[in-house]
């Protein structure tokens, strides 16, 4: 682990990404994670996940960490506890349906996230079956989409093609303009996601929710969908398996998600910090 930028301020809210962070590569929440989650809170700090998944997909997640609050979606979806709906937006409909042409025109795979459903045209996508045991649930195949775009919290452009999900990203981040954020997820996912959300305004959410100053919130991330966080904390972690252009960018980068990254990060720099302790 190691830490070039340490901030010394008090700290009352982590957020924490989920896959490449929160879970291990099973993903799995591991017991070492679920404790010092807990001796966090004991000591008054918040904390919250935001997810590029579905709300559906972190149901179990929610359980093994007590969540009050969560994000979906990159933050296009804020949710409590029990799944009750805090705030939630849609992408685009006109958006949506350029998005989709580009990107099915140049060969990804395309998944429609809508109606608390997953749906798909092509079951036998290579990353189909991984996305099942990500989020828990079973697609629903269907011939077309029809108006699930006009209420889709998040699209995704599945392929192997990672150079081309990239340059579909560039293309599509100004083309799109207010009727969708574009990011990549992981370097095999291009989502779409609902306008003027990301995970930065899930953290801003959470803040306001709590009546926490950001310069009290700690975040931790591996991807570059992550680096919106960082510009929203006081204190950035990246995870020791996190892309290079997110280790640049933070306070301190921890141990990979298999070796406990968060529950290292927040023995050795949050609990110190936190509201009742710092």
């Amino acid at each position: 682990m190691t830490a070039p930028r340490t901030p010394s301020g008090r700290i009352s809210l982590m957020v924490s990404d989920v896959d490449g962070t929160l879970v291990d590569k099973q993903k799995a929440v591991t017991p070492g994670t679920v404790a010092a989650v807990r001796r966090l809170r004991d000591a008054g700090v918040h904390f919250c996940a935001v997810s590029a998944r579905p709300p559906r997909g972190m149901k179990i997640l929610v359980e093994a960490l007590g969540l009050d609050l969560f994000g979906g979606f990159n933050g296009g979806s804020i949710l409590r506890g029990d799944f009750s709906v805090v705030e939630q937006h849609f992408v685009a409909r006109e958006a949506a349906e350029t998005g989709i042409a580009m990107m099915a025109g140049r060969g990804a795979g395309i998944w429609v996230f809508a109606d608390n459903e997953w749906f798909l045209t092509d079951p036998d996508n290579q990353y189909v079956a991984g996305e099942i045991r990500t989020v828990a649930f079973q697609p629903t195949v269907v011939s077309a989409f029809g108006d699930h775009v006009a209420r889709a919290g998040k699209i995704v452009g599945a392929s192997s093609d990672f150079a081309m999900l990239e340059q579909c990203e560039a293309e599509l981040a100004p083309l799109l303009g207010e009727g969708a954020t574009v990011k990549r997820s992981q370097a095999k996912y291009l989502d779409l996601t609902p306008p003027g959300t990301d995970k930065g305004f899930a953290v801003r959410e959470f803040a306001r929710h709590f009546g926490v100053p950001l310069d009290e919130v700690a975040v931790i991330g591996d991807m570059h969908n992550d680096l919106p966080m960082f510009a929203n904390a006081g204190l950035r972690f990246a995870m020791g398996n996190a892309a290079d252009e997110v280790k640049a960018q933070a306070d301190v980068v921890t141990t990979a998600n298999d070796a406990d990254g968060v529950a290292q990060a927040i023995e050795h720099y949050v609990l110190p910090r936190a509201a009742r302790g710092g």
